[in-house]
């Protein structure tokens, strides 16, 4: 691995040097340079104050060794001699907060072939990570119009991801402020020792046909890679984006789609973020001001709370988003680490797209049966989020509901965790048990369950209360929940059904 920081300004360095302290990167391999302070960076200056000092230095300090090789000839390439690494000792670049993320559109820039892409390909504009990406290639004259193919695309195997194949990995620590692009690495590091553990949810918009529809798919594939792996999954398949009366608790996995600026129950401070949690929402251009806390959607994801993040800096076209089923499965599934993963998730390079957090976080790469037994070994609370995981991957291999409300029962870590009383309750009433659903519930909602998970237990209870015909305890639960949470927009929500339960009460029985 090898660090970028910018010497103009101060904090860039010091963004550096505490990720190379934390994942012990040689000083040798830290590099400084002049650069414009703000997001955004001219085509000269990426070449001249970036990209080949870059390279110079890569190469000086035997980082990359360059050499001729004869590329052998394809159906569309002759044979032909190129210079391209032949050796490296290093796969990922971090660029740290400071270093611009856009590369600005060069007007006047002319090579062959240009006007083989259509008007809206037919750019030169990139991220400044999308383009350097491709810095081991960079002696073979690569075009700047349009992008490059990912040979990649979808890969199972990380290793192909090696500069002696083209290709760098380049993440980086960045957000709205230097002490959020900080905390990404401690927050990966958590998540690495504990496990990433939460919900996840998926907010797609219910397209099932027409040109759209590919985003859709990729956000009901991750939904299915969640839910098999054991995550407590939500997955709205509305038109509108989740609403701001969504009680969103233990985030650990979010997917959505499609608002121009960060919206619902994001605009909360803070958002309930589990350590590690990854967060992304598909938005042309959710990157375009990664440093705004409240503008566009990389930069309040991180400011409320994630840990990484994927996001585009200018408009890149659905099909060159990131494919978030891809990365999904290969991120939590297949032990990719956050690097590997964001870049098998990609279509194309020299485009737009930025990786934003740890490269190296890799939260699976212990197996679940040895990191389960660990936090027993440890004591640790987390381990209710591993008896959840085997419950719902039970489940989704359609084991009887019935044999997941006997793990729960016999397990006596539910009987003092709020997340796994819940789940009880869910697994109650979907066996016909509204009653020891309803008592599940009250008994979670006296295990200290997190602020989000309050609200959406305060809502359950009362719609359980009232469905059994408990008027005034339902009607006692909403006037709890509306006291509890003033302010929050699912208070309102208990309004109407206040009144409701009111007129029934009145009522001569």
């Amino acid at each position: 691995m090898a660090l970028v920081y910018n010497r103009r300004v101060p904090e860039s360095r010091k963004v550096a040097e505490y990720y190379a302290e934390k994942r012990r990167v040689p000083t040798a391999q830290i590099f400084g340079f002049d650069l414009p302070e703000g997001e955004a960076i001219s085509r000269k200056e990426y070449r001249e104050q970036l990209e080949q000092p870059l390279l110079e230095e890569l190469v000086r300090r035997k980082l990359f060794t360059f050499r001729d090789v004869m590329r052998p000839a394809t159906p569309l390439k002759p044979a032909a001699r190129i210079h391209q690494v032949v050796e490296a000792k290093i796969r990922y670049l971090v660029l740290c907060y400071g270093v611009p993320a856009r590369i600005l559109a060069e007007a006047n820039w002319q090579e062959p072939d240009m006007d083989r892409w259509i008007p809206q390909f037919k750019r030169n504009e990139a991220a400044v990570d999308n383009e350097l990406c491709l810095l081991p290639a960079n002696r073979q004259n690569l075009a700047l119009f349009g992008m490059i193919t990912n040979p990649y695309y979808g890969t199972t195997n990380a290793n192909v991801f090696n500069p002696t194949n083209g290709l760098i990995m380049v993440g980086r620590l960045d957000g709205p402020s230097a002490v959020i692009a900080r905390g990404l690495v401690d927050k990966a590091m958590q998540a690495e020792t504990d496990g990433l553990w939460g919900r996840a949810y998926i907010d797609a918009r219910g397209l099932t046909n027409g040109a759209y529809q590919m985003g859709d798919d990729w956000m009901r594939g991750a939904a299915e890679v969640t839910r098999k792996l054991g995550f407590e999954t939500v997955l709205d398949e509305k038109p509108e984006t989740f609403p701001a009366t969504l009680p969103l608790s233990q985030v650990a996995f979010y997917a959505g789609w499609y608002d121009s600026k960060v919206s619902g129950p994001f605009l909360r401070q803070p958002v309930e973020f589990m350590p590690g949690a990854f967060a992304y929402h598909l938005y042309s251009f959710s990157a375009h001001q990664i440093r705004r806390a409240d503008d566009f959607w990389v930069g309040p994801l991180l400011a409320r709370g994630a840990t990484i993040t994927l996001g585009c800096v200018d408009e890149p076209y659905l099909q060159f988003t990131p494919n978030i089923a891809i990365f999904a499965a290969r991120f939590l599934y297949s032990g990719f680490s956050f690097g590997e993963a964001a870049y098998a998730s990609q279509q194309a390079f020299s485009w737009q797209t930025t990786v934003i957090g740890d490269p190296l976080y890799r939260p699976r790469a212990v197996n679940g049966a040895a990191r389960h037994a660990e936090l027993e070994r440890r004591g640790s609370g987390l381990v209710e989020w591993s008896h959840l995981a085997v419950v719902n991957m039970n489940l989704a291999k359609e084991s009887p509901v019935i044999a997941a409300v006997e793990y729960l029962e016999r397990e006596p870590v539910t009987r003092s965790s709020a997340v796994l009383q819940e789940k009880l309750g869910d697994l109650y009433q979907a066996a016909g048990k509204p009653l020891s659903s309803m008592d599940a519930c009250a008994k979670a909602l006296k295990l200290n369950p997190s602020r989000e998970q309050t609200l959406r237990l305060l809502h359950s209870l009362a719609r359980k209360q009232a469905a059994l015909g408990r008027p005034e305890e339902a009607l006692e639960t909403y006037r709890q929940l509306q006291s509890k949470f003033p302010d929050h927009p699912a208070s309102a929500e208990a309004g109407p059904r206040i009144l409701e339960l009111i007129g029934q009460l009145k009522k001569p029985r």
